[in-house]
């Protein structure tokens, strides 16, 4: 299954993580530690890295990824407030 990675600089990987793990909780199955969670979406599955940085994975099928990129995106954005981050996929 293709995958997709982005390594966000953010001032806050963990509560980031924390937040968008809790967020999707609610509807879909999470699994959190203090520093990994992984998140299974309907569009694939969300697995998240904190160290220096926040490192998100991302794996899909390829009529799904754009779309999961996307989401994911916009609820990371969401999720930081004020911050504004730079999330480049690859």
């Amino acid at each position: 299954m293709p995958t997709s990675s982005a390594h966000i600089h953010t001032q806050t990987p963990q509560r980031l993580m924390n937040r968008l793990c809790k967020h999707w909780g609610h509807k879909f199955p999470v699994t959190l530690d203090e520093q990994q969670g992984v998140i299974e979406l309907p569009l694939g599955v969300c697995r998240l890295h904190c160290a220096d940085t926040l490192t998100v994975e991302l794996e899909s099928d390829s009529v799904q990824m754009s779309r999961l990129q996307q989401v994911v995106t916009d609820h990371l954005q969401r999720m930081a407030g004020k911050e504004t981050l730079a999330i480049e996929w690859k």
